[in-house]
């Protein structure tokens, strides 16, 4: 093959670069798009009663979401308590222990898989082994939420960690210090913003999951402060509300996607802040 000319070289460059370009300011559309359809549909619900008040029945105007803001805080928080420990366990075995053995690559092949597995298979596989044992609760939701938390961060923390550099572990070791010690007291430190920036990103991923919800919490017109039996979320009634026949409900249903999105934006905002704080400290 003839090899290109500096003309070829520099319009084929051009041509990729005028692709790419345009790809990137097509997505930023679409986003700019998305977000200015749910603030100018959603605004118009967010008031007060919205965050304060039980919903009404179908019909009726007013009302709010407060139970299923309290479900979606509570479900995600017990899904963090339970995920993030066990994912970080996993991601200190991949990068401190396991390595390259057969075991810690086949740990590595399963949450690559999980990572990309639909939402809707986790909920499925909840309610089959959850609720048809123990009935629909909040505690189901969040168990399927914290198995799509797991592998996210197992990856994120074997990462972030294989980034310290290994002079730190040699130093506390050659100190004296054991090895859980020089873990949990050298490495997590030098870690931390890392760690942290992980699992804001694990929290968004799943702060807007509605498929394993369906399948495991439901939803709840009432108040649930023990997450037994049906609870309140915002993403299942986002689903219930945007299928309704009354305007009342649609509305709501924006302000609820406008709540979440809100919420996620601010998560993935704070992460890129600490990212970016802990590059600069470098």
């Amino acid at each position: 093959m003839r090899p290109r000319s500096i003309t070829q070289r520099k319009t084929l460059n051009g041509v990729v670069t005028l692709i790419a370009g345009s790809a990137a300011v097509f997505g930023l559309c679409m986003l700019v798009w998305i977000l200015y359809t749910v603030v100018s549909r959603g605004i118009g619900a967010i008031n007060w009663d919205f965050f304060t008040q039980l919903p009404k029945p179908p019909g009726m105007s007013g009302g709010g979401v407060a139970n299923a803001i309290l479900g979606t805080v509570m479900i995600t928080a017990a899904a963090t308590i339970i995920g993030v420990p066990i994912g970080m366990m996993a991601g200190i075995y991949l990068s401190e222990f396991g390595q390259e053995s057969k075991f810690a690559n086949t740990v590595r092949f399963v949450a690559n898989i999980m990572m990309g597995a639909p939402s809707i298979v986790i909920g499925v596989f909840a309610y089959t082994i959850i609720v048809l044992r123990f009935g629909f609760s909040g505690y189901a939701g969040a168990i399927a939420l914290a198995i799509i938390m797991l592998p996210i961060v197992t990856r994120t923390t074997e990462d972030i960690l294989k980034l310290v550099p290994n002079t730190l572990r040699e130093s506390a070791l050659a100190l004296g210090a054991p090895e859980h010690k020089m873990i949990f007291e050298v490495v997590f430190r030098a870690a931390k913003s890392g760690l942290v920036t992980g699992v804001m990103l694990a929290v968004a991923r799943v702060s807007g999951e509605t498929a394993p919800l369906l399948f495991t919490a439901v939803n709840s017109k009432f108040w649930n402060w023990l997450m037994v039996g049906e609870t309140g979320n915002l993403t299942v009634t986002i689903n219930d509300y945007a299928k309704s026949a009354f305007n009342d409900q649609n509305t709501m249903a924006w302000g609820a996607s406008l709540l979440i999105t809100a919420g996620v934006l601010f998560l993935n905002i704070t992460a890129r802040l600490i990212s970016r704080d802990r590059k600069a400290k470098r």
